[in-house]
């Protein structure tokens, strides 16, 4: 299975095992940043990054929407993997609080995202995002559309 249509004729959370197992996975952000797959469950997915100088802001410390991305990454998926064959959707609103800045030095952020409510056009999850400690990073929540 490698094309959309593929992975069109499988549940959520098939599609994102399926997807995660190619040895060349689509191009998508997760790659791009290089977050890696902890956990993938219905409804919690687990994903980790490590931070890079290049995340970096003008303080030096880790930007930000770095957070927001891995955040709004687990968050979705964690809808993604509820949903039923040929089910899509995408992100309405996402709301991320950061507790404590984050040295962009190559230290392992990981992120959890775990389903609230999923309905028939909306769904809420909430993640969270430690660092290598444990201490708590950010958190966020985020209300997805779903498209039936």
């Amino acid at each position: 299975m490698t094309t959309a249509l593929d992975f069109a004729k499988l549940s959520g959370l098939e599609a994102l095992r399926a997807m995660f197992a190619l040895p060349e996975p689509p191009p998508n952000i997760g790659s791009f940043l290089g977050m890696g797959v902890e956990r993938l469950e219905e409804g919690e997915v687990v994903f980790t990054l490590p931070t890079r100088p290049e995340y970096a802001n003008p303080l030096g410390t880790l930007h930000g929407g770095i957070c927001a991305t891995l955040l709004d990454s687990v968050m979705a998926c964690a809808v993604h993997s509820t949903l039923p064959p040929a089910t899509g959707y995408g992100t309405l609103e996402l709301k991320v609080n950061y507790v404590r800045a984050v040295r962009a030095d190559g230290g392992l952020l990981t992120a959890t995202g775990t389903t609230i409510h999923v309905g028939r056009s909306t769904a809420t999850a909430e993640g969270r995002v430690v660092d290598a400690a444990g201490k708590l990073v950010a958190h966020a929540t985020t209300t997805c559309m779903i498209y039936r």
